[in-house]
């Protein structure tokens, strides 16, 4: 069967969301761009967001942080400038920022929302 006469949800599931697949090759290349020290930070920062706290801000958030560093870079701001002195909290203080829209926080109200069901509690929203 040709792509062209996949079903809509089917191709997106095998072929992806191109807009987006398109929008994370751009961001990879102007993370290639990117000067030293701040490509080895995107680099990192990158690492740690997929791994580390699972990429729940989609390829927005990642377009985000390369507009941060490419502007620092513009400015030849100093890396500890940008990120401070502990760099997983400004990572993670920077991702909260994208989790609303993200399927983990619906998760974590669910989680929430279950267990104070279970101990009994009155639960307002139920999801």
């Amino acid at each position: 069967m040709s792509e062209s006469k996949l079903p809509g949800k089917l191709l997106s599931t095998v072929v992806g969301d191109l807009g987006e697949k398109r929008r994370w090759r751009q961001y990879r290349a102007r993370a290639k761009q990117l000067p030293e020290p701040y490509s080895t930070a995107i680099e990192a920062f990158q690492r740690y967001l997929m791994y580390g706290a699972g990429g729940g801000g989609g390829v927005a958030m990642f377009e985000d942080l390369i507009d941060l560093f490419e502007q620092s870079a513009a400015d030849r701001a100093p890396l500890r400038e940008i990120v401070g002195d502990d760099p997983v909290e400004f990572i993670e203080t920077f991702a909260r920022n994208y989790q609303d829209e993200s399927w983990i926080k619906r998760e974590r109200e669910r989680l929430g929302n279950a267990i104070a069901k279970a101990a009994g509690e009155n639960v307002g929203n139920e999801g």
